[in-house]
């Protein structure tokens, strides 16, 4: 590559070609990835009531969308490659914006790469049952790499080299999964409410909405106990973690400020649209799943009526409830419909993501090579250094670990970074209309 193009460092040089729709299938194709089709029974399991397992999917929309358009009013105000990294730094100054990178790199994007991409494998062992975590096709001692491990890496390596061709090959994968992945939700969402209509699960899991219980497993045994007062607030804290993951990654869109046209108009827009649209379909689908299923059940029992959704055999809510449309197939249909939107959801994670370490490069706080661009106009080195740890994280094993990291640390800079508006409104309003 010559040299030149690896030293274009400035936004002047990203293209602007991204309009309201690619941003909005970027925003709502990194929302969906496997977390709708599984949270819900380990959800159901904490608070045992149909009432404020609904309401935990509610609330979650609620701060996603607030959240969003919060960030909404930071994009118009700097629309510029790195988002949420940059409003942090204008706000809190280049400390806390540097923390917040790295946590970027290290934890957050990266982290949710390897999650997600392992989940892909995981689903396409469904077909291939060669690939498993339990298939080892290398072990060194200190490291064992199986086949569901090696694919998450090919998975991830693929991606980051399609999104190195320029932004345009990254959109055309976005558009196509996400509206492959939206269509297919929306079509369970009907046929499983349309079915469940006949059967007598809305009757019983809408008949005492809020009698919330809480199912624990002590020494193999399933036991459960009575929710209210403080212990139903803890459990309701807890549980909405699995919705907040579901919902997460909405902020994808503000990384890649610098290359949606029009971005006052369209960022605060496709954040409303996306997150709108992901909110009202998980809502959906959780009513599909309580007419399809049973809300309690028992951990022993041996078919998906029995278990109900809060014991779907390793919480695949989504696999058990179409089962009920679909009988058999379903396992197929549905690791089919997962493995598309894990797919999708990791090309939008991957291609967003180097956007952060780019400013972090420009700003001296990353890899100075991070802030170059390569003859696509993309950042390249960002991509892969990027892909590079993700890859290492796919082999630490710990996924179940990370996603709660991610969870956690997404939280706390959504906190910092709205916290941020209001210190920027005071410190210098002037100063923020003039960054557009």
């Amino acid at each position: 590559m010559k040299k030149s193009d690896m030293e274009k460092g400035n936004d002047a040089h990203f293209k602007r070609s991204l309009g309201f729709w690619d941003a909005t299938m970027l925003v709502a194709g990194s929302m969906i990835g496997s977390g709708i089709f599984i949270v819900s029974a380990d959800m159901s399991r904490m608070v045992g009531s149909t009432g404020w397992l609904l309401f935990l999917w509610i609330l979650s929309g609620v701060i996603t969308v607030m959240a969003a358009l919060s960030y909404g009013e930071l994009a118009g105000m700097m629309p510029k490659a790195g988002g949420q990294f940059v409003y942090i730094e204008r706000a809190w100054g280049k400390v806390t914006s540097f923390l917040y990178g790295w946590t970027v790199f290290t934890v957050i994007q990266t982290g949710v790469i390897a999650a997600v991409a392992v989940a892909f494998a995981k689903y396409s062992g469904v077909f291939f049952p060669a690939i498993s975590v339990d298939n080892i096709l290398l072990d060194i001692g200190f490291v064992k790499i199986s086949t569901a491990q090696f694919l998450a890496i090919v998975l991830i390596l693929f991606l980051t080299w399609i999104n190195t061709k320029g932004i345009q090959h990254g959109k055309r994968i976005q558009v196509v999964f996400t509206s492959a992945k939206l269509i297919a939700l929306l079509f369970l969402i009907v046929a499983g409410i349309y079915v469940g209509l006949n059967f007598e699960w809305y009757a019983q899991n809408f008949s005492n909405l809020w009698h919330a219980q809480t199912s624990v497993n002590i020494n193999g045994s399933w036991m459960t106990s009575e929710l209210a007062g403080t212990a139903l607030v803890l459990a309701l804290g807890t549980a909405i973690i699995g919705s907040l993951f579901s919902s997460d990654a909405w902020n994808n869109v503000t990384f890649i400020a610098g290359e949606i046209k029009d971005p006052q108009k369209n960022i605060p827009l496709s954040l409303l649209a996306g997150t709108a649209i992901v909110t009202v379909l998980y809502l959906l689908t959780n009513i599909a799943y309580l007419g399809l299923l049973p809300l309690h059940g028992d951990a022993a029992a041996g078919d998906v009526i029995g278990q109900g959704i809060q014991f779907a055999t390793q919480d695949r809510v989504g696999t058990a409830a179409a089962s009920r449309i679909f009988g058999d197939s379903a396992v197929y249909l549905m690791a089919l419909l997962i493995m598309v939107s894990t797919f999708g959801c990791n090309n939008g994670i991957i291609l967003s993501g180097a956007r952060v370490y780019y400013a972090m490069g420009k700003d001296g706080l990353f890899f100075k090579k991070a802030a170059t661009l390569n003859r696509n106009e993309v950042p390249e080195f960002a991509l892969w250094i990027q892909a590079a740890w993700a890859c290492a994280l796919c082999l630490s094993g710990t996924y179940g670990d990370l996603l709660d990291y991610c969870t956690f640390a997404s939280l706390l800079f959504y906190i910092v970074t709205i916290a941020g508006i209001f210190r920027l409104r005071k410190k210098n309003p002037m100063h923020i209309v003039h960054t557009k």
